[in-house]
């Protein structure tokens, strides 16, 4: 795995903080390795492709999250760095055309990286989060996936993208109980329509705005909030 020689602060937490953010490449990733940093914080910012020369404040590493092998290298390469939060960024959104067009690899590639991948991180990272002492784990999900919220006026016939997020939510009120005795907060947000690739044209929220705001939320969040699910401009949104 390739990866920049810099290399962030590890053991407690003295320092600054730590954040590590998932497809961090472009769009919603890219607009939260901005905010993070300009507010002072240590990013590791996770990319797909090779990545490029570190920043003061950005240090970039390859991963694949599709690639289980990816991840454990990921975590190896992090064994003993405190990370105060990990942003599950990463996702694709596979076919859109809906049940006649629902193909099986497809759906399968979109579970993985949207639902089985951050567990796999969580699982790598756990230690890394409990060092911080206050570590939390925000899992971006999208209201598509809500079973109450996620088909009100939207007709788009993404099944794997909306199964994967329902699946994520999940994830997220299994890893808020399991991670709890490790002080770890975990949740859910949705991020908006967001104008990114992903969002397309019609969509109406500035990834920069939608960052700013994930960030106010995740920078609030304690224990008793975790196994939440909110969306950025700070509304609770149903299961």
């Amino acid at each position: 795995m390739t990866s920049s020689t810099a290399e962030p602060r590890r053991g407690g937490t003295s320092g600054r903080r730590t954040v590590l953010v998932t497809g961090a490449s472009r769009g919603l990733g890219r607009a939260l390795v901005d905010v993070y940093a300009r507010e002072g914080w240590s990013v590791i910012a996770c990319v797909r492709s090779a990545p490029p020369a570190p920043t003061d404040s950005i240090v970039y590493e390859q991963l694949d999250v599709s690639d289980p092998a990816s991840i454990a290298a990921l975590g190896r390469k992090l064994d003993g760095l405190a990370i105060d939060v990990l942003i599950n960024n990463a996702a694709i959104r596979g076919d859109t055309g809906g049940l006649p067009s629902l193909d099986t690899e497809d759906f399968l590639a979109v579970m993985r990286v949207n639902a089985l991948a951050p567990l796999l991180i969580a699982r790598e990272l756990r230690a890394n989060l409990a060092a911080s002492g206050r570590g939390i784990i925000a899992n971006v999900s999208s209201r598509a996936g809500s079973l109450a919220e996620g088909t009100i006026d939207d007709e788009d016939g993404d099944y794997a993208y909306r199964c994967s997020k329902a699946a994520l939510n999940m994830a997220t009120v299994k890893l808020a109980q399991d991670l709890r005795a490790d002080g770890i907060a975990v949740i859910s947000l949705h991020p908006g329509w967001v104008q990114t690739d992903m969002g397309g044209e019609g969509a109406c929220v500035d990834a920069t705005d939608s960052a700013a705001g994930l960030i106010a939320i995740i920078d609030r969040t304690d224990m008793a909030a975790s196994g939440t699910f909110r969306a950025y401009d700070g509304r609770h949104v149903s299961w």
